[in-house]
């Protein structure tokens, strides 16, 4: 067994429902690429026109990487600093395309 397998508590993978918000801090740092990209594909098959993503605040090494995705993420149409309520600078908002 590799030092990855070892370091992982579940064997197999966790399934999560997908809603219009996740939270980032759940996840490994190194995950953090792949959880959203495949995050952003399930909301857009589920409908969802907008949705947030909390990666918080910190010094801003998870919002960076979240949004390099963003930017090559064809149907995402936008995205933005979410407002004081729900979670300022610690969020971002994505709208998708029609």
């Amino acid at each position: 067994m590799s030092d990855v397998e070892s370091d992982n508590p579940f064997s197999e993978p966790v399934e999560l429902e997908i809603t219009d918000s996740i939270d980032l801090h759940a996840f490994a740092p190194r995950d953090v690429k792949a959880v959203t990209e495949a995050y952003l594909t399930e909301a857009h098959k589920k409908g969802f026109r907008l949705v947030r993503i909390i990666h918080g605040k910190g010094i801003g090494v998870q919002r960076e990487t979240v949004r390099k995705v963003l930017e090559q993420t064809d149907f995402v149409k936008s995205f933005k600093t979410a407002d004081e309520l729900s979670g300022s600078w610690g969020a971002t908002i994505v709208t998708f395309h029609d």
